[in-house]
């Protein structure tokens, strides 16, 4: 069909959006080509796609990176709730009387330099784990705010990186979390809490997203505000963990998403033990010495 212009040109008629067959439109998906109305349209790369289009893209997206990462989209984060369940289970134990579990568990440079033994410090490097789990019986909303934020980016984690990797970077996240402390934060300080790792799952999603083509807006702005608070005079917040976990995590997620092609396997497992294993000997690197008299 068609119609006279007035300069005695036949012009065609424009066709009917494929949702909205009132609304005449030239416009075509790039990918179905079928006519999508300015209501339906989604801007893309290279013109624009229609919302199932999106709808198909966005639902393989995910499942391809999990695959890429090892994970699997339909698994469990047994994981992810386990480290929730026995982080709960340690604020229990501090609230039993008498026992004062905060003290063995909480972690600060006292406990990683020898030389500070003679002041009622003994070298213990394993609170720089056991305070990860730690947490103040005095603010419970420290527990709380660290749970959810684990319970959301750890099940997202979980199921792209799998359980074994996801349990290695939560750890060794903490663990630089704890070592940022050691290093930045003055020897008296004391530190409990899951803020490093938690840092780290944040760090490492910020980079896997980035990497795959993935919105990291949202996330690059709280990460930064969670750093910036902890700067603040009078909060009683390490930014020295955060810090930590943040940078540790980062390097983690950046090894995985680097070396996720299957071929890569052996090259991913050696760089994340050797990360692993050097996050471990700065932890130890203050270990003091006996000597034989």
């Amino acid at each position: 069909m068609s119609n006279e212009t007035g300069f005695g040109a036949t012009a065609e008629v424009a066709p009917s959006c494929y949702r909205h067959p009132d609304a005449p439109t030239f416009i075509r998906c790039q990918r179905c080509e079928r006519p999508v109305c300015v209501q339906c349209q989604v801007p893309a790369p290279v013109g624009v796609i229609c919302p199932e289009c999106l709808g198909q893209a966005q639902a393989r997206a995910p499942r391809v990176g999990r695959e890429a990462l090892g994970g699997r989209s339909n698994q469990t984060p047994v994981v992810t709730y386990s480290l929730i369940a026995i982080t709960a289970l340690f604020y229990l134990i501090q609230w039993i009387p008498g026992l004062g579990a905060t003290n063995y568990l909480a972690y600060s440079p006292l406990y990683s330099y020898g030389e500070y033994a003679a002041v009622g410090a003994p070298y213990e490097p394993w609170r720089m784990i056991t305070s990860v789990f730690t947490h103040s019986t005095g603010f419970v909303f420290h527990i709380l705010l660290n749970m959810y934020t684990l319970w959301i980016f750890g099940q997202m984690l979980e199921r792209l990186l799998g359980k074994a990797r996801f349990l290695t970077l939560y750890l060794a996240s903490g663990l630089a979390g704890s070592l940022g402390v050691m290093f930045w934060a003055p020897h008296d300080t004391f530190v409990v809490g899951a803020s490093g790792a938690i840092f780290g799952l944040m760090g490492a999603f910020l980079v896997i997203q980035r990497k795959l083509g993935g919105e990291t807006t949202q996330l690059l702005v709280l990460v930064g505000i969670n750093l910036v608070i902890g700067f603040l005079p009078g909060m009683s917040i390490s930014w020295q963990a955060h810090l930590g976990g943040l940078l540790g995590g980062a390097l983690l997620g950046f090894i995985f998403v680097q070396t996720r092609k299957y071929t890569q396997k052996r090259l991913q497992l050696a760089l994340v033990s050797v990360t692993v294993l050097v996050f471990v000997a700065l932890a130890l690197s203050h270990a003091p010495m006996f000597v034989q008299g």
